[in-house]
């Protein structure tokens, strides 16, 4: 299929009117809907604006490609609009946008329909191709520059693509697979073919993988880069230095990720567990193995902490006693919150943590033992010890299952063949369940008095010892921002909570907030000291940090550590330790501002703690940056 069998003359615009983003939006979709392209307007315009919200598609060089795949759509156009004074579309090099391609993408399009979008999303990387569409004078002429630069195309296809003997490999990819997964591959061949260099690129778009990389080409290859926005495969890469960025960085600078693929600077790819670690280094290796199991068990264990526990908070909403029958307060609502919250959810925290570590460790066979490890955890402590051995014992039955596991299954290895389909039904939970089960039985007792020792030692602190804790705890939330260290600090919030210590979590809540919330008030007060991308993005991070998503300072943190990073860990520290002066505690364990008025203390001092530790890192920011203009 040709690109001007979507494009026809009814879905061109040779002289936009409008004057901004929206306008533009509006006056392309209005068009499409005019030429009897779409089924419902109003649902297409809102799946483009949805794509908006994700990045702008305004892709630099003058070139905006808004594009959507949806039902509204009745049949697979292309609309085109230019405008000759340019307009402001929130560009990646905040130039004004002059040619504009709107890709509407039926539900059921055919691969045909998707490889023809994506193939003029590769057109618009050649500038003399984006010279001809700005020279045309009538709807006509587009259509035949579109026709010509699809006929040389096509004579030229696949020379460079296919050669076995590539030596660099990249592959792309973008969440909507239509535009910009293309322009990098094309923008990274163009480069390369002007910098002598041969390359093969592997797309992989929403009509499927094309070009894959093939076994021998990868052994060949001297390194490989993924350019993408979405999940990659990227296992059959192990032991080959791994350049992985974001696909915009293909499209505005293939030649700098040419020029590392070149010198292999990069860090060989060690396969799960051991991205970004150079050959040789086991130690750091196996200390990356044990962050992973953690992490595999946090991060399945939070929805289930972060949702009992705010449905715990919204039941004392009636009062502290309110799931009580003796209670004055009694509410039959709050009590049916806080069984689901606490009852069941909560309860369930330590067995899925346990569970999730072994499964992590010894795959699919290692999450039951995991999981009745977690539960004897917290229901088989010592007498007068309410949850047992809780986190900490947790955090032993999930390693400890994931290895006796891998020891069953070894043990297994040398049954006949015969066997195997008993073994992971039949073998494997018999044996890991129970040995894993006998251990936890037998060690469980201690482990729950060291737990309720800590926990009691914790408790007992006061004075500047806490402040100091809240100190540490907040600036940890900062460090990474959702990173080892933040995680750590959230982790242990998580045990103090489980264990009916409301201090520590306000405490971390409050060093989480506080990065986002610092980096919205520097763009705010700050404006010459930020690009208008960070300044936009500064806007919406007044809602992440609202909202305890600390990970809303990345994008700045990425963009220029040095000054970002130490500001935010000094504000968010103040945080800590103001929270822990004011004596303020928090039984949810998530939700910022959701969650205020279930602060233990005073709710006005938690809220003028975060404010205190955002405005120092604002200020700091305020102070450490240059001047735009002055750089």
């Amino acid at each position: 299929m040709k690109i001007t069998d979507l494009l026809k003359k009814d879905t061109i615009i040779l002289d936009l009117k409008a004057s901004d983003k929206p306008g533009v939006i509006e006056e392309l979709v209005n068009k499409l809907d005019e030429a009897g392209r779409l089924n419902d307007k109003e649902e297409y315009k809102k799946a483009i604006l949805e794509r908006e919200e994700q990045s702008t598609t305004g892709i630099g060089e003058g070139i905006a490609i808004p594009h959507a795949k949806t039902a509204a759509v009745k049949t697979p156009a292309i609309v085109f609009g230019r405008s000759a004074e340019g307009i402001d579309y929130e560009a990646l090099d905040e130039s004004p946008s002059h040619l504009f391609f709107m890709i509407a993408a039926s539900e059921g399009a055919n691969q045909t329909h998707l490889e023809t979008l994506s193939r003029l999303s590769s057109f618009l990387m050649d500038k003399k191709f984006r010279q001809k569409l700005e020279e045309a004078s009538t709807a006509e002429e587009v259509m035949a520059v579109v026709d010509a630069k699809e006929q040389d195309e096509s004579a030229e296809e696949e020379t460079t693509d296919g050669a076995a003997s590539s030596r660099i490999l990249a592959v792309t990819g973008c969440p909507t697979g239509i535009a910009h997964t293309y322009m990098a591959a094309d923008k990274l061949k163009e480069t390369a073919t002007e910098m002598g260099i041969s390359i093969k690129v592997e797309t992989n778009g929403s009509g499927g993988v094309k070009n894959r990389l093939t076994k021998e080409e990868i052994e060949a290859a001297d390194a490989i880069i993924v350019a993408a926005d979405t999940k990659i495969e990227t296992e059959r890469f192990r032991g080959k230095p791994l350049i992985q960025v974001p696909v915009g960085k293909a499209i505005h600078q293939p030649q700098e990720l040419l020029n590392k693929a070149i010198e292999k600077d990069a860090p060989i790819y060690q396969g799960d567990g051991g991205e970004g670690k150079e050959e040789g280094q086991q130690e750091e290796k196996g200390r990356t193995g044990f962050y992973k199991h953690l992490m595999n068990g946090v991060s399945n264990m939070l929805p289930f902490v972060v949702g009992g526990g705010i449905l715990i908070a919204i039941s004392f909403l009636w009062g502290i006693n309110s799931a009580d029958p003796e209670s004055a307060d009694y509410n039959r609502f709050a009590e049916m919150l806080n069984t689901i919250g606490g009852g069941n959810a909560f309860f369930l925290m330590v067995p899925v943590l346990a569970g999730f570590i072994a499964s992590s460790i010894a795959d699919r066979p290692g999450f039951a033992p995991g999981m009745v490890a977690g539960l004897i955890a917290i229901s088989s402590g010592v007498e007068g010890a309410d949850g047992g051995s809780g986190f900490l014992g947790g955090l032993i039955a999930g390693f400890l299952a994931g290895y006796i596991t891998l020891l069953v299954k070894k043990a297994m290895e040398v049954l006949p063949a015969i066997f195997d389909g008993l073994k992971t039904v039949l073998l494997y939970p018999v044996f890991s369940i129970g040995i894993t089960g006998l251990i936890m039985l037998l060690i469980n007792p201690p482990l729950t008095t060291i737990y309720t020792g800590l926990s009691s030692w914790l408790e007992s602190l006061g004075g500047s010892n806490l402040v100091l804790l809240g100190l540490l705890l907040g600036g940890m939330m900062a460090i990474d921002m959702g990173g080892p260290i933040n995680k750590a600090a959230y982790t242990f919030g998580i045990a103090m909570l489980d264990a009916d210590n409301f201090s520590f979590i306000a405490a971390i809540m409050a060093g989480g907030m506080v990065p986002p919330l610092s980096l919205a008030l520097a763009t705010t007060f700050f404006k010459n000291k930020f690009t208008k991308q960070e300044r936009e993005a500064g806007k919406s991070a007044y809602a992440l940090g609202a909202f305890f998503i600390t990970e809303g300072a990345i994008p700045f943190a990425a963009a220029d550590p040095a000054r970002v990073i130490p500001s935010v860990a000094i504000g968010s520290a103040i945080a800590g330790g103001l929270t822990m002066l004011f004596d303020i505690g928090l039984r949810a364990p998530h939700g910022g501002i959701v969650v205020a008025g279930l602060v233990e203390g005073n709710p006005l001092l938690y809220l003028l703690a975060i404010l205190i530790g955002s405005a120092v890192s604002a200020v700091i920011l305020g102070f450490l940056k240059k001047d735009l203009t002055k750089e």
